[in-house]
């Protein structure tokens, strides 16, 4: 087709570039000057609590939504300017499958497929690809009201790559899963990197933020308020900690005088099992450690080195866990649902 010169961006390039996205709902300023970038290959994830900006930022990018204020661009296309070729460009799978229940697998990703210009043989062919791909070959005849959560989910991912977009955004793709369909999804999701793809996840799992993200952007109240890989946001909130629990509880007092001597830290003692937690901020340290408290005669039962949380980072970050704020979802959804990419 024709419009693969602009579907296949250089490596390097920016995906995702935005300055200062502005949307406001009457008195609600849903997105409140946002900035992202974002690079190509990658997997770039938007955390935050629901109402907090995340899909109406998604549905500017994906030119559902005209901003208000600021601008963006998609692999250096303006989504306001260009928006025919930007949705060349993106696929878009929402928090809930887009698909028609009284069809089966295979006849809906038929049906998109068409939609987006490909005959019906090659539209069969890549259903079956996909349905592979997402394992749901054995459910392919299946009707989707006899479908899993998890199962609609993956169809409505399936649907989402018919066109194979360079920039897939998901918006909450795992909300509600168990934990063995979200694993599997987590899977999908880095394969799709792995095969070329550049992903906007959005998302207020914090372990799904963890385990998938190369960068993250903190969204709270419509505003980026962090930015940076995990590992730059959890040493932005402190250093790792160091845990120990000792074998003989009359032993805690002088292990404590210890860890403080050698670490040169003030720690801190657990009334449950004998433990001390001290922060840490050189691992090198630790074997000076081991090496006074064996010379003390001070046996241990069992040490261990805590990293910060996204959960902490979080919390110091915006002042409120990641999953609150919840009634302002309603607010938000309403607002922007209904479209669809």
């Amino acid at each position: 087709m024709s419009q693969k010169s602009i579907t296949a961006p250089h490596k390097g390039d920016l995906a995702i570039e935005a300055h200062g996205l502005v949307k406001v709902f009457g008195d609600n300023r849903a997105v409140d000057g946002v900035n992202l970038k974002v690079g190509t290959g990658t997997i770039y994830g938007v955390l935050g609590p629901n109402g907090a900006g995340k899909t109406t930022t998604i549905r500017m990018l994906a030119t559902l939504l005209r901003p208000d204020a600021g601008s963006a661009s998609i692999f250096g296309h303006d989504v306001v300017k260009e928006p025919q070729i930007v949705r060349q460009l993106i696929g878009v799978t929402g928090q809930y499958a887009s698909v028609d229940e009284s069809l089966s697998a295979t006849e809906n990703l038929v049906i998109f497929s068409r939609l987006l210009g490909l005959g019906r043989a090659e539209a069969r062919r890549k259903a079956a690809e996909l349905l592979e791909e997402f394992g749901l070959t054995e459910a392919a005849k299946r009707p989707l009201k006899h479908f899993s959560g998890g199962m609609r989910r993956r169809l409505d991912l399936a649907a989402s790559l018919i066109a194979q977009p360079p920039l897939i955004f998901l918006d909450e793709p795992t909300t509600g899963l168990d934990p063995r369909t979200r694993n599997q999804m987590w899977d999908t999701i880095r394969r799709l990197v792995q095969s070329g793809s550049t992903v906007l996840l959005t998302t207020q799992y914090l372990e799904e933020a963890d385990q998938l993200a190369d960068r993250i952007a903190v969204i709270d109240h419509g505003r980026v308020v962090a930015e940076g890989t995990v590992d730059e946001l959890k040493a932005s909130v402190g250093t790792s900690s160091l845990q120990l629990r000792v074998q003989h509880p009359q032993d805690i007092e002088m292990a404590r005088r210890t860890i403080e001597q050698v670490l040169k830290v003030q720690s801190s003692i657990s009334a449950e099992a004998s433990k001390i937690t001290a922060p840490m901020g050189n691992a090198d340290q630790v074997t000076d450690l081991l090496v006074a408290l064996r010379d003390a005669g001070i046996p241990l039962a069992e040490m261990s080195v805590q990293k910060p949380t996204l959960d902490e980072v979080f919390l110091t970050i915006t002042g409120h866990g990641a999953q609150e704020d919840t009634h302002l979802a309603s607010s938000e959804s309403n607002k922007v649902g209904g479209a669809k990419a």
